[in-house]
């Protein structure tokens, strides 16, 4: 009885676990990003790789590591595509925490907030 429990368990688990990521494969939102740079270059991020802002790279709160997404600048329609390393951002009224270059390259550098909107383009 025990063991039907387990493999039931077990044989109902799995296809949760292999779609797990499916979970993200259309997600998009809009909201504010902003960027983070020298003060943590050569850090640990979350994802125990070390921070260097002139990688493409960003923060958010849930999607996993490994997670690639598009932000569009919608101030002035410019985009990115960034790689997920790190949890952040510590602030619930922003979306996306991007790195130097990213940021640079969208033009949010001198204006240090903007509205974005973000769309995963692949999860592991």
């Amino acid at each position: 009885m025990i063991l039907k429990l387990v493999l039931l368990i077990l044989f109902l688990s799995v296809p949760l676990y292999q779609n797990k990521s499916l979970a993200f494969e259309n997600y998009s939102n809009t909201g504010l990003a902003s960027w983070y740079g020298v003060e943590f270059q050569g850090k640990r991020t979350a994802s125990g790789r070390p921070f260097d802002m002139q990688d493409f790279t960003a923060a958010h709160e849930f999607l996993p590591f490994g997670t690639i997404v598009k932000v569009v600048n919608l101030r002035n329609g410019k985009e990115v595509i960034v790689n997920i390393i790190d949890r952040g951002p510590f602030s619930k009224k922003r979306i996306i925490d991007l790195s130097h270059a990213a940021a640079k390259t969208i033009g949010l550098v001198k204006r240090g907030i903007t509205k974005v909107k973000i769309e995963v383009i692949y999860t592991p």
